[in-house]
């Protein structure tokens, strides 16, 4: 458990998670209706979860792979270095590619995994993400579908961690750090 006390108040209820999910798959399903297959690229760990959700959704032949990209570590803020801990297993040029992130803060992982899957030559490459802080951005970059729009606190559950724990959560909360 993290040393410091901490208590987690629900900001984005399970139920409203889900109907988004379902939103986001319909325009998703309808954006790639013509594709032979999707291949959806979840970002680790975060996205495990919404991914799931979100493939089950989709109407559409898809292909799941992952990447682990990270630009955290184990801490709180980003560390602006972001680093490939784990590339994909299959190759992405010539298809159509949806990139799940689990939340968009600096922007930094988001852009590095975009034009490092755009060098494989993908035939279209999109992107969604359940979170998007922007009064963090520093790189200019936005997901082509959002869930939620939060402001700037610091979250966890739905496969969002604090020192890994709490992914398991079914909803989205919001820490707040308690005096000792």
């Amino acid at each position: 458990m993290p040393e410091t006390p901490y208590v987690i108040d629900e900001m984005i209820s399970a139920k409203s998670i889900a109907a988004r999910v379902e939103a986001l798959a319909r325009e998703i399903t309808a954006h790639f209706h013509d594709t032979d297959k999707l291949v959806v690229v979840g970002l680790l760990r975060g996205s495990f979860i919404f991914i799931a959700d979100l493939v089950r959704e989709l109407d559409l032949h898809v292909e799941v792979d992952f990447l682990e990209a990270s630009s955290y570590g184990s801490g709180m803020e980003s560390t602006r270095e972001v680093r490939i801990l784990k590339d994909l297993s299959g190759a992405v040029g010539g298809h159509d590619v949806l990139v799940v992130e689990d939340i968009v803060d600096t922007g930094f992982t988001l852009h590095h995994v975009i034009n490092l899957l755009r060098s494989r030559g993908p035939r279209r490459l999109e992107s969604c993400a359940l979170l998007d802080k922007p009064s963090r951005r520093e790189v200019d970059i936005r997901a082509t579908w959002t869930g939620f729009e939060i402001p700037d606190e610091f979250v966890v559950g739905y496969g969002i961690d604090y020192a890994q724990y709490n992914r398991n959560l079914p909803h989205i909360g919001k820490v707040r750090f308690t005096d000792p």
